[in-house]
């Protein structure tokens, strides 16, 4: 298959939707430092953090790419909203690079796996880590062709306009936490607070815990299911990225709405999709029953070690291939 190149344009837009949220960040550090941030600050910052980052974790990923349940237009709509907000890329993007990267998980054609191309020893892991982190943002961000991987949304009139207009989005994310501060306070200073903490610095937090899910949780952390890929589960990540840090599971059961499968696996993504179900705005919701978990079960391990997953770590150097869990395209709901 032709490799496309990455458009140079591509390129610089994603080099500054990663640094200046990163610059806004150590400035509010060196700015605020031993001063109290206000509690609206907090309110901005935590509001449009679950707003975008729900809209990521429910909207573009388990609705929009994976289907795990199903909804009204307006509210796919508003979370593809949401998640744009996120300033992850436009959604039929996202959502492409996402079903390649199920396609050919740490496999070549994987956008972002830290274990293809990158090497052996420190150097190879830390070029890895890096690449699944950030590098590939540079690099392989939507180069997955939509009409392939995301021919559903493609062919979605009112998904390809929201994502044509993705900066519209990225501003409007930025100009509400604005917004709401200049009414609170009355001031231009208090618009360019909520600017600040509602907008800049937090799309640094959601960047970056969402970047750790293709870094970390394919390097570090647990696993128990038979899968064909490195992927892990790691527990510190999984509230501030509102679920997804199960990430072993996840690819273990790519459709399933609830990623978090045992009681003590927290998943606010899938409390959300719970509640929305109940009250009636979700339906033909995925879950997975204990039995089919229990049949994925890695053989060998009763328990769930802790792994370095990898090359030359505890997790097998060639996992074993599984093509039933490879998943390009929606499918009907499982049980």
């Amino acid at each position: 298959m032709t490799q496309h190149k990455m458009p140079l344009l591509d390129q610089i837009v994603n080099l500054f939707a990663v640094v200046i949220p990163f610059l806004a960040t150590i400035a509010a550090i060196v700015l605020f430092w031993n001063q109290i941030v206000t509690p609206l600050d907090l309110a901005l910052f935590l509001g449009m953090y679950m707003l975008t980052t729900f809209g990521i974790t429910i909207g573009f990923h388990r609705l929009l790419t994976h289907r795990s349940f199903q909804t009204f237009k307006p509210i796919e709509y508003f979370l593809a909203i949401a998640g744009s907000m996120a300033v992850e890329g436009p959604v039929n993007t996202w959502v492409a690079d996402h079903r390649k990267h199920h396609a050919h998980t740490d496999e070549e054609g994987d956008p972002h796996s830290p274990h293809v191309g990158h090497g052996g020893g420190i150097k190879g892991v830390l070029k890895g880590l890096f690449h699944a982190h950030i590098g590939w943002t540079f690099t392989d961000h939507g180069k997955a062709e939509q009409e392939k991987y995301a021919k559903d949304l493609y062919e979605d009139r009112g998904m390809r306009f929201i994502s044509d207009f993705f900066v519209l989005w990225v501003v409007l994310g930025l100009l509400i936490p604005a917004g709401i501060g200049y009414l609170v306070t009355g001031t231009l200073a208090g618009a360019a607070s909520g600017f600040l903490w509602g907008g800049l610095v937090r799309v640094f937090f959601v960047h970056h815990v969402t970047f750790s899910i293709n870094s970390v949780c394919h390097f570090l952390g647990t696993r128990r299911f038979e899968v064909d890929d490195y992927s892990t589960n790691v527990f510190w990540l999984a509230l501030p990225s509102m679920g997804e840090a199960w990430h072993h599971n996840h690819h273990a059961f790519p459709r399933s709405a609830n990623h978090g499968l045992k009681k003590w696996e927290l998943d606010p993504s899938a409390w959300v999709i719970t509640a929305m179900e109940k009250t009636g705005l979700a339906r033909n919701v995925v879950r997975i029953s204990p039995e089919r978990q229990e049949q994925k079960l890695m053989k060998s391990h009763g328990s769930e070690p802790s792994t370095q997953a990898g090359p030359g770590s505890g997790v097998p150097a060639s996992p074993t291939r599984n093509v039933v869990s490879r998943q390009t395209e929606p499918g009907p709901p499982v049980t």
